[in-house]
């Protein structure tokens, strides 16, 4: 249901999907950065590129669910996301409960996902950025997992920046569609159907 090609799009943006993670190619297909995975594969299969510089971020703007959205890459680094998606929500005057945020969890493992309509920030800096600038917990939201730490005195900040192996890579494309399923159905309205889906 998500992958036809879809008209393009017109009217006022109503929804951000933003992806979280770090810019430059150093950081790609590191854990932190799976949120830009998913965004970009999003893209990808709605035919655009996110390539339009405004907000701190790299942006596109398509139709899901028959609704128009901003798609949103922060280009402010991880723990400055709040800035970029705090600028779009401003500008387009969009709540937190129609901003979409995607992004790594690693309190779930690789190749699972959760869905959640609110919440804390759960430990992850992105979100507690997005959060902090927009004094809400309102944001829908699609956790990707990245894995715990392999021992407890392993550094979280090396873990989160560390690349995924070819079998997680494989375990993250498998949830590629799940992802982008549950993003149209929480913009169509749907967001507990998303969660009794996927969670």
């Amino acid at each position: 249901m998500f992958f036809k090609s879809k008209p393009s799009p017109t009217g006022p943006i109503e929804y951000i999907i933003a992806g979280l993670g770090n810019p430059g190619r150093q950081y790609e297909n590191t854990r932190h950065n799976a949120g830009f995975i998913c965004i970009d594969y999003l893209a990808d299969k709605l035919g655009v590129r996110i390539n339009k510089l405004k907000f701190k971020s790299s942006t596109a703007v398509v139709k899901v669910a028959g609704k128009s959205c901003l798609l949103l890459k922060p280009s402010t680094f991880m723990n400055l996301s709040g800035q970029a998606v705090t600028q779009a929500m401003n500008f387009y005057k969009i709540p937190p409960e129609r901003t979409v945020i995607l992004f790594d969890d690693i309190s779930l493992d690789v190749g699972r996902m959760r869905v959640r309509r609110k919440g804390s920030d759960g430990g992850q800096n992105g979100m507690k950025s997005i959060i902090y600038l927009s004094g809400s917990e309102m944001f829908p939201r699609v956790k990707i997992g990245i894995g715990k730490k392999p021992h407890p005195d392993y550094d979280l900040k090396d873990w989160v920046l560390s690349r995924f192996s070819d079998r997680e890579k494989k375990e993250i494309e498998k949830i590629l569609p799940d992802v982008c399923d549950a993003v149209e159905l929480i913009v169509g309205g749907n967001i507990d159907e998303a969660m009794n889906r996927y969670n």
